[in-house]
């Protein structure tokens, strides 16, 4: 009886010492790094983010319903990099978005060229953890060439009479919580991994500037009435509530599951990763796709065995296209011509998009 004891307690600590991680930043997606995503947007009943503590996740029965590819890369020499100084990492989507990573977090800081303070990821991370960030406001300013002077009246009460400006302020307040830690599986694999819950509420407010021309006690900013707003501008507060799962592994760099809940707890979708980063730098030989050599010196074979057409787009690490061209079947890249360094190497086929990281010698 003793025994079998000493061997549950044994079996217990050597689980909490493995499972036991710390999150840097050096652990996070850098420059040139490729995500692969997937979204469930209907998962089992099975899924939920379990227990607080030492724990053990199965989401292998997690469903790709979507994919998405997820490009990180410099913001020198994109259209909005100016405007975010402290930015030192962005991808493209709809929109640039801009992020700013370093030893203490990884935080949004601008969305085009309009500046935000959406906080990301705490750092370091490990268990147990709790920290709340903000609330942070940011301001957009900017003239009046929406709202007739005449309506001044109405949104004042006749305390003004003219709109010379606009505003429109972002609150945000994070809470963060790593409350428990151990392994998850997903389709990909199985990670040892801390459990994060994120609670962000977010306020969206819109004013104008009013000035009372008679005598200048009723100048001010006044909420913008509802009613006056451009249809599908949303204002008030918003809550967003996530479980997401880190690891330190230095294959992923990313969130292995984000699982969304609405107020209630209900899950609404999970996103997880589809595959390890693309991140190797090293000869590709995957479905129908093959690239080398890597590291190339002077040409580099590329082959695909589907009859779709392929574009190949060969680019640095700031995001900028230094050759795209379209082939079937093989194609050869003379990369003599190139400096020596690390370039990302896209692939758009009909059905899919693979991307890698390359070295030129």
């Amino acid at each position: 009886m003793k025994k079998q004891l000493l061997y549950i307690l044994l079996s217990l600590l050597a689980v909490n010492t493995s499972a036991q991680i710390t999150i840097i930043d050096s652990d996070l997606v850098d420059v040139g790094d490729v995500i692969y995503q997937a979204t469930d947007v209907n998962p089992s009943s099975m899924i939920g983010p379990g227990n607080s503590g030492a724990t053990q996740w199965d989401f292998s029965a997690l469903q790709a319903n979507e994919t998405d590819t997820i490009e990180f890369i410099s913001p020198i020499g994109t259209p909005f990099s100016s405007s975010h100084p402290s930015a030192n990492l962005c991808f493209l989507g709809d929109q640039t978005t801009y992020i700013d990573k370093n030893s203490f977090g990884a935080t949004i800081v601008g969305i085009d060229d309009l500046p935000v303070f959406y906080p990301l990821l705490p750092l370091p991370l490990t268990y147990p953890y709790s920290s709340t960030i903000g609330p942070s406001i940011t301001e957009e300013v900017f003239a009046n060439i929406f709202f007739p002077d005449s309506l001044s009246l109405f949104i004042t009460m006749a305390q003004a009479h003219t709109i010379d400006s606009i505003k429109y302020t972002d609150e945000v307040q994070t809470d963060f919580s790593v409350d428990a830690y151990g392994s998850v599986t997903i389709p990909s694999g199985t990670y040892d991994a801390l459990r994060l819950y994120v609670n962000q509420i977010q306020t969206l407010s819109a004013f104008v500037y009013c000035t009372d021309t008679l005598f200048g006690t009723g100048s001010g900013w006044y909420p913008i009435p509802s009613q006056l707003l451009p249809s599908g501008l949303s204002l008030g507060t918003d809550t967003i509530r996530s479980y997401q799962w880190w690891t330190n592994d230095n294959s992923v760099k990313f969130a292995l599951v984000q699982m969304s809940v609405d107020l209630t707890g209900n899950i609404e979708m999970v996103d997880f990763l589809l595959q390890p980063s693309a991140t190797q730098v090293q000869n590709t030989y995957v479905d129908d796709v093959s690239i080398f050599p890597v590291p190339s010196t002077e040409l580099l074979n590329i082959s695909i065995t589907s009859s779709d057409q392929c574009t190949v787009s060969l680019m640095d690490t700031h995001g900028h296209i230094l050759l795209e061209e379209s082939f079937s079947n093989t194609n050869k890249i003379n990369t003599s011509s190139y400096a020596p360094g690390i370039y990302v190497l896209k692939l758009t086929m009909q059905e899919k998009i693979i991307v890698r990281r390359i070295i030129i010698e």
